[in-house]
């Protein structure tokens, strides 16, 4: 181990010149993410010729297989959130690094169990459809479109943030004023890829990107460990020794032994395990298959590439412990994001960080261009159609309105973007998991499996959660008075949290079920009979989705 650790430190020594300014080949790591663009837009314009229905933009055709749909949650799931902001929290603290791996893979057992098969026998195209097929139509509609709209943005920033920390990073661009042109550019890519291809062609983005992503690191993972003759041991003692932290394989390093640490912790736990359930653009994805058996065969394929994927991230969180220090990881322009590509470059150089970069790219794309269309389904579909129109558009009209809606959404994303530079996007993703099990899952298992619930119900949880967890964060150390928030000068915090959830979420479910009970209208009983049944056998749901 010494052998290694003097060779990691030497290597260190020699590159430390280069890497305050880029890593690698910029014009190299260009190349091969221009040659990624290309081929998914050819994809994306293949798929156009095909998009012309409502259907064909928000799902697909629901042409897709479960396989092929597990791959591609699989795309939707595993953001810049889960491959730089996971790596680099790993590579600084450790145990508690690994907490974010941890959950968001549990959190999916609450997608699998709870709502994937119901959700895709309910509903159409949005969440929306199936909050309100019981209940009453536009007030329901314009409160789940607004939390909707509200989880998406929320998980643009982390996105947008990663694009920015990673080209900074690979082209030593340091000034925020080129940051933000890059983040521009991103996101300009993303608007292209939706609105030409829709579903479909988001769709072939994420299985290339989620196919790129799981090869990637499974070969990074397999040459950290031969470096170290394949004992994980060894890697875990040398990320100790090199990082100088004796408590890196320990609890406490990020959320230590003090009381409000704990209860940051507790918050964030809860927000991740109940996240996922409750995120629109994944709940949207079990639209895509023509039977509940596909959605159910496509959850268990997401699983397992999650579940590999999340493993990975453990051996090349540590591994760049290991071969990295942390002011190496702290002072490159990303910051912790830019530890998995440091990484990348110290094990194969210019080649192997400029597929990495390529596959990071392209997996801030497929997920922006997944919560992009999710967010104009929601807009278009719901409010528009639904609402405004109270039903009586035809399909193209609704596809031309979604399509404006991705302009919107889409710039909306890049000046987001442009003021979240500098955060962990994996941090950032867990205050939108927050804001979704805030807002989206109280109403949705209530709407499921409570005979009860009602429409005031629904309002006061979805508002009442969304309202709470924004504010929430608005007055947090998130946003105000600590080093890494928005404003750092100014204290204006009045909620100590870093993380709504352990106040929201409770919340949420309260306002639901207090909702209901004080609520002297009496919703439809043959609709909640026609929804229980059609939830658990699926009876019906074939002709719901026809056009």
């Amino acid at each position: 181990m010494s052998t290694l650790t003097t060779l990691a430190s030497g290597q260190l020594l020699a590159q430390e010149e280069t890497l305050s300014t880029h890593v690698g080949n910029p014009w190299a790591n260009i190349g091969i993410f221009l040659v990624f663009v290309c081929i998914t837009l050819w994809l994306v314009l293949r798929a156009s010729k095909n998009t012309k229905t409502a259907a064909d933009f928000y799902a697909g055709g629901r042409s897709f297989s479960g396989t092929q749909n597990g791959v591609a949650i699989a795309g939707d799931y595993l953001s810049a959130a889960s491959f730089l902001g996971i790596v680099g929290a790993i590579a600084i603290y450790g145990y508690d690094g690994f907490l974010y791996s941890i959950g968001f893979l549990v959190a999916w057992l609450v997608a699998l169990l709870a709502v994937a098969e119901m959700l895709r026998n309910t509903g159409k195209f949005t969440m929306a459809d199936v909050l309100s097929f019981r209940l009453k139509q536009r007030p329901v509609r314009i409160a789940a479109a607004a939390s909707t709209l509200a989880v998406c943005v929320f998980y643009l920033l982390a996105q947008m943030a990663g694009a920015g920390a990673l080209v900074s990073l690979l082209l030593g661009i340091d000034s925020r004023a080129g940051q933000s042109l890059v983040i521009t550019v991103v996101g300009m890519l993303m608007i292209v890829y939706v609105f030409i291809g829709g579903m479909k062609g988001t769709t072939y983005v994420q299985i290339i990107k989620a196919t790129l992503l799981i090869a990637g690191t499974a070969v990074m993972t397999v040459w950290i460990l031969a470096l170290f003759g394949f004992n994980f041991s060894e890697v875990l003692g040398q990320a100790v020794e090199v990082s100088g932290e004796p408590g890196l394989l320990e609890p406490g390093l990020q959320y230590g032994a003090d009381f409000m640490t704990k209860l940051n912790f507790i918050s964030l736990g809860i927000a991740l395990v109940f996240g996922t359930a409750g995120l629109p653009h994944v709940l949207m994805r079990f639209y895509t298959v023509p039977t509940a058996k596909e959605a159910r065969k496509s959850v268990v394929w997401a699983i397992v590439l999650i579940g590999a994927f999340y493993l990975f991230t453990l051996v090349l969180g540590f591994g760049a412990a290991a071969l990295l220090t942390p002011e190496q990881i702290n002072n490159a322009p990303g910051g912790q994001n830019s530890a998995a590509p440091l990484l990348a470059y110290e094990l194969g150089g210019t080649l192997l960080l400029g597929l990495i970069a390529a596959v990071a790219f392209a997996t801030i794309l497929a997920v922006v261009a997944g919560l992009t269309i999710t967010a104009s389904a929601s807009f278009a579909h719901d409010i528009y159609g639904q609402v405004i129109k109270k039903g009586q558009i035809d399909s193209k009209g609704e596809v031309r309105v979604g399509r404006i809606t991705v302009i919107v959404v889409g710039l909306l994303a890049i000046a987001g973007g442009i003021g979240a530079q500098g955060q962990n996007v994996a941090f950032l993703v867990s205050l939108a998991f927050a804001v979704a099990a805030s807002a989206n899952l109280p109403t949705i298992l209530y709407s499921l499996f409570w005979r009860r619930f009602t429409t005031r119900g629904a309002l006061w949880s979805m508002y009442g959660g969304l309202g709470s967890s924004v504010a929430l964060i608005f007055f947090s150390p998130v946003v105000w008075g600590a080093p890494t928030s928005f404003f750092p000068e100014i204290d204006l915090a009045l909620y100590p949290l870093t993380n709504p959830g352990l106040v929201s979420i409770p919340l949420a479910f309260f306002l639901g079920w207090l909702g209901s009970v004080t609520s002297k209208d009496n919703e439809d009983p043959a609709k909640q009979a026609e929804m229980e049944i059609r939830s658990l056998t699926g009876v019906g749901a074939e002709k719901a989705v026809e056009h």
